[in-house]
This record gives C-alpha cells, structure tokens and sequence, in this order.
C-alpha cells in the first residue's frame, strides 16, 4: 500500500529543503513524493526535475504552466496520484516542511489503524505543546478565523487550514471532482464535500484531527496580512455558494479555471478537465 505525498510549490527555488526530501524519499519505499510546480516564476521546476532525476521512480513532478494557486495544485496532485492505480493513501504537506514527515506519518498509521477512518489532519490547535510555535498576530487572527470557520462547517474541528492532511484515495472522487472556490481556503471546501456526501453524523466517524508535535510558521508565507484579513469575506463566500445556492449549480462560480500542466514521470490516464 502506498502513500503519495503531494508538495505544493511556488517560487521554491531558495527554500526548498532539497536534502531533507532526498534523504526521505531514499529510504521509504511506501512513499511517492509528488511536487506540484505552481506557475513558479524563479527556477523552482529546474530544482524538482533534479531532485526527481535522483530517484526518477518515486518522485513525480506536474509542471503547471499558470499559477493557480494551493487549492488548484493539491487537487492537480490528488487527481494523478488517484489514476496512477499504485497509490493507496494520498496526503499534503506545506514545501517548507512546517510539518515535518515524523509527524505525517502518524497521522497515516492513525488513518491505517482503522478502517472505518478515512480523513486525517493535523491540528496546531488541539492539544497543542510548546513545541508548536506561531507569531503572535497570526494567532489571534487563527482564532478568529476558525470561529467562524466552525459557525460555517457546523463541525467541531478547530484547525481546519494546517498544512498537513492524508486521506484514503477513494475519497479522490468526493473531494476533487470539481474546482474549488478558493485558491487558500478549499480546506474548508474540503469539509464541507464531505459533509454534504456522507452527512453530518457519518463524517465525524469518518475524520480525526490530530494533534501535531510540532510545527513551525516560516516567516516569508505566501499568505500576506492583507489576504488573511480578506478570509472572512471569502468564508462567507463559501458559505454562500455551498449552502443557499445548492440547487442551482450555475451559482457555484469556480475562481480557479483549469491549467494546462506537464506531468514528469510514471506514465498516467490524462487527467480529466
């Protein structure tokens, strides 16, 4: 059974922890990395191509020509990774490692103990140690963000926007067959699917929110002061479409309009539009 990890990247050249990566993948033979290039403008796909030409096997790159966001790359990634037929478990992490692989991989034994599971993410809110560091001001917009996120969900999930999250591939189909509303948020979007296919009762047996050991805010985040103020208003959004409108499917207008990309390696089914 194996693990595909999709790594969004954007203008990673200079970040991009090459050695830790490497040094993962050269001793998991459960893991295949898939490095998604969001439209980088610097060099950051002549960096991918050289740490996949270490390991050409385990390693798959989808070159996306125009930059369209987080939301849009992890779904690129979750739709290959499902048509590969290889892949058992499919998951995400932030390129700058903020959560590191020790802790992505306990929350896929989680999601491996039980069958009944089928979601699994991390949470730099519940339980939290003071191995888990964050600025100041980001945390209090955290917390402001995650009651109205909770008042939007209808679900008690405190930390809906941490980086790191697994799921079974079958759920591939569920999540992402269709854009998100979002390029930041589709985690919430990401709930709100799954609410709406299994209800409310069925997919809270279904999720489990994990405390993290440890995570780390790098300051140069591509989510500015400014976006993170615009969140509420785009949480309304969400809300707005998924929930008022549902039955009028014109009214779920999707921000994120399909990118022409290029897939480096294992050949695959292409991938549907």
């Amino acid at each position: 059974m194996k693990t595909g990890i999709i790594i969004p990247c954007y203008n990673e050249e200079k970040r991009l922890n090459v050695a830790a990566f490497l040094n993962f993948i050269q001793k998991e033979n459960n893991y295949h990395l898939c490095f998604v290039n969001d439209g980088s403008k610097d060099n950051t796909i002549d960096v991918l191509k050289e740490i996949q030409y270490t390991n050409p096997t385990k390693i798959s790159i989808i070159d996306m020509k125009k930059n369209s966001g987080k939301a849009a790359a992890v779904r690129a990634g979750s739709r290959y990774l499902h048509s590969r037929g290889d892949i058992t478990f499919i998951g995400f992490i932030d390129a700058d490692l903020s959560t590191d692989f020790e802790d992505f991989d306990g929350l896929l034994q989680t999601l491996k103990s039980d069958s009944k599971l089928s979601f699994v993410f991390g949470s730099r809110a519940k339980e939290t140690s003071d191995a888990i560091k964050k600025n100041g001001i980001r945390s209090l917009i955290s917390k402001l963000i995650n009651i109205l996120v909770i008042l939007i969900l209808g679900l008690p999930i405190q930390d809906t926007q941490c980086g790191a999250k697994v799921f079974r591939a079958d759920l591939v189909p569920v999540i992402f067959n269709t854009n998100f509303l979002s390029r930041w948020l589709f985690d919430v979007e990401m709930f709100i699917k799954m609410k709406k296919h299994f209800g409310k009762e069925k997919v809270m047996k279904k999720i489990v929110e994990q405390p993290l050991k440890k995570w780390i805010h790098m300051e140069d985040s591509k989510l500015g002061l400014k976006d993170s103020l615009e969140i509420p208003y785009r949480l309304i959004s969400i809300w707005f479409n998924y929930n008022i409108l549902p039955l009028v499917q014109s009214s779920i207008t999707e921000e994120i309009t399909e990118s022409t990309v290029e897939i480096y390696g294992m050949p695959s089914r292409i991938l549907a539009a």
